[in-house]
């Protein structure tokens, strides 16, 4: 188990995992916990159980009611969310990390198919639109069977679009609507999710420096567009490929999810895609891939 202030859907998973409460939090049969409860699992929230902690909450490890999938809350004092202990960590530690073995081009895209749904249920299929306002690779979990599950919801919100907003989320993800002028829209995730998949292809974190920490910054949007704007793009996307993939992927599709990050990182937001046409995109992309 893990608590925190924040929480995790997937889109086999969304229905039953977002909306109302604190942060805007509701769960289908949504077990309610007290703090006894959490403050005794934890060992009074002791370090020894302490797996990690965001700027909007700390991660404690515990095993509750001899169950691992639970998920439910408490409110006492503070709001702690409880779901199921993610084993592989986040997509960025596969990405950016070293030590762990390189995720097939399949699973990365069905990773991006999963983060999608995700997305999709938060802008499409909740009564109120949220929006969740810091995607990014860290906040994409990856469990047992490398599904990936669209998480921290600290920044979520509850918006109108167009609305403005304190400044919040992560440099190398913002879109520029958002970063100059606070402007909120679905379409700031749909730009954030652009740059996750870039890294996807590429392995190469959002913001670049090309001699190390005193170099100059580049953001990974920018060496993209470079290459996709060449006359042959394959060739040049060739090089921007995670080496560690070696030769094990179809071209095609690595072209094809780069085609749709461009899209997702318009600089105009009215021009960037919805993400319910995201999903059906990497379905496709799923499917030619199992043909």
């Amino acid at each position: 188990m893990c608590l925190h202030l924040g929480s995790s859907i997937s889109g086999s998973e969304s229905r039953g995992a977002l909306a109302a409460g604190l942060v805007g939090i509701t769960i289908d049969k949504a077990v309610e916990f007290s703090y006894e409860e959490l403050s005794k699992a934890t060992n009074d929230f002791s370090l020894g159980n302490k797996i990690g902690q965001g700027g909007f909450g700390v991660v404690y490890y515990a095993e509750l009611r001899g169950e691992v999938r639970l998920i439910g809350y408490c409110v006492e004092g503070s709001l702690f969310l409880v779901y199921e202990y993610i084993e592989n960590g986040n997509l960025s530690q596969h990405l950016h990390g070293s030590g762990r073995d390189p995720l097939p081009w399949s699973t990365r895209v069905q990773i991006a198919l999963d983060s999608a749904r995700g997305l999709e249920y938060i802008h499409e299929y909740t009564a109120s639109v949220f929006i969740h306002c810091d995607i990014k690779s860290a906040n994409i979990l990856i469990d047992r069977n490398f599904n990936g599950k669209v998480a921290d919801f600290g920044l979520t919100r509850l918006t109108e679009v167009g609305s403005r907003s304190r400044l919040v989320g992560t440099f190398g993800y913002m879109s520029p609507e958002y970063a100059q002028y606070g402007d909120v829209s679905p379409k700031v995730d749909v730009y954030a999710f652009g740059v996750v998949l870039y890294e996807l292809i590429s392995a190469k974190e959002a913001i670049i420096r090309a001699n190390g920490s005193d170099g100059e910054p580049k953001g990974l949007i920018a060496l993209f567009d470079e290459v996709l704007s060449q006359a042959h793009p394959k060739d040049g996307l060739v090089k921007m490929i995670d080496p560690r993939l070696k030769d094990n992927y179809p071209l095609y599709s690595v072209h094809k999810m780069a085609q749709l990050a461009k899209a997702c990182t318009h600089e105009d937001p009215q021009r960037r895609p919805r993400m319910r046409s995201i999903v059906v995109a990497l379905m496709n992309l799923s499917s030619s891939m199992e043909d």
